[in-house]
C-alpha cells in the first residue's frame, strides 16, 4: 500500500505541475519522473516561478497526516544539480 500510494502521489503531483505551467504559460516543459522526482526543462527566465509552482503543486498533492515535503534542484543538467 505505501509504494502504491506513493506512486499514486506522484501521478497526482505531476498532473498539477503540468497544468499550472501550462496556466501560468511558463516555458517550461516537464520531460519525465524518475521515481517520486520531476524532470523539468525551463528557460532561465522563468526557473525561480517554476521552482516555486513545483514545489507547492508537489507538496500539496495529497493531505497526508505527517508533511509531504519537497526539494527542489536545478542545473544545466544533470550533472550539475545541486
Amino acid at each position: 500500500p505505501l509504494q502504491g500510494s506513493a506512486a499514486d502521489i506522484i501521478k497526482m503531483a505531476m498532473l498539477n505541475v503540468y497544468s499550472r505551467l501550462e496556466k501560468e504559460k511558463l516555458q517550461a516543459k516537464l520531460i519525465c519522473q524518475v521515481h517520486d522526482e520531476l524532470v523539468i526543462e525551463v528557460k532561465l527566465e522563468d526557473a525561480a516561478s517554476c521552482k516555486e509552482i513545483v514545489k507547492r503543486e508537489m507538496e500539496s498533492a495529497a493531505e497526508l497526516s505527517i508533511p509531504l515535503t519537497v526539494d527542489v534542484t536545478e542545473g544545466k543538467n544533470w550533472l550539475e544539480q545541486n
